[in-house]
């Protein structure tokens, strides 16, 4: 095993973060797309791949639905990363000497308050660890970034103020990439399985399809839709489920959607990360 886990983005981002929070001791390989992420795994330059799905506030991540069925690609594992903003400024300036604060469009919607309450100008850059590098090579002491602390010990900026999100869950998903499948054993408490589908065009073909479930007491997590080459008619859905394919009760479930089905394509099954039992637990 190489060590290496390749993310989208420069160093520092956020999936950055969670490389290093669930791989600590790998090498990070920033890919300027989540394609090229991909390909770094299916070229053996890197054994992982780190690829956000989804945020508690701004929902799913689009091009990763698109891209997961045809990576080549297995979900091996997921991880949640909290999402701490910071404000990070050159050396010399204080909340009082900023003017424009620069970060990616969402991480921008998200500290809305901040932005309202300081009077700064939002400056929307690619994303918020490019924003950091942008800033730090600005100098200066009236521009700060929005970004993670490990972009601001990267690029050599202060933190001037930490948790400056609006909300305290924000929170991203990942799902864990790798070339090869690594089911857990079937006795192993906790599985997950992601897959996706696409039904046959006839009446009531979703509502059949996933029959299976509720009849074999499968619980459905994620149940998320999205249009295929632009057609308004090709539509393929992207489910995580409790359990492993395996076991009978998912495996009769799956049987039952393969039947009316066009198409079925298992992505990956693993282990639940500890955040979504502790969330389960929380909500009991």
């Amino acid at each position: 095993m190489n060590q290496i886990i390749a993310f989208q983005g420069v160093a520092g981002a956020y999936s950055d973060l969670a490389c290093r929070a669930a791989y600590p001791g790998w090498t990070t390989l920033p890919c300027p797309s989540f394609e090229a992420a991909m390909a770094a795994v299916r070229e053996s330059r890197a054994e992982l791949a780190m690829l956000p799905c989804e945020n508690s506030l701004a929902g799913r991540v689009p091009d990763i639905h698109r891209l997961l069925p045809d990576s080549g690609l297995h979900v091996v594992g997921e991880h949640f990363e909290r999402v701490e903003h910071c404000v990070l400024a050159p050396p010399g300036a204080t909340l009082e000497t900023i003017r424009r604060a620069h970060s990616h469009p969402v991480a921008l919607g998200q500290v809305l308050n901040l932005l309202r309450d300081m009077r700064w100008q939002a400056v929307i850059e690619a994303d918020t660890a490019g924003a950091a590098q942008l800033v730090a090579q600005r100098g200066g002491v009236e521009d700060a970034a929005i970004a993670s602390s490990l972009a601001g010990e990267i690029y050599g900026l202060q933190v001037l103020r930490r948790n400056v999100e609006d909300e305290a869950h924000n929170t991203t998903r990942f799902y864990v990439m790798s070339r090869e499948a690594a089911l857990p054993p079937v006795t192993a408490p906790g599985c997950i399985t992601t897959f996706v589908f696409r039904v046959r065009s006839v009446p009531a073909a979703l509502y059949k399809a996933l029959g299976g479930f509720a009849t074999n007491g499968v619980n459905m997590t994620k149940l998320e839709s999205y249009m295929l080459d632009g057609q308004f008619t090709a539509v393929q859905f992207l489910c995580d489920v409790d359990g492993h394919p395996d076991q009978p009760p998912l495996r009769r479930a799956l049987e039952e959607l393969r039947f009316f089905s066009r198409e079925v394509h298992v992505l990956g099954c693993y282990l639940a990360h500890p955040y979504r039992q502790q969330q389960a637990a929380a909500a009991e």
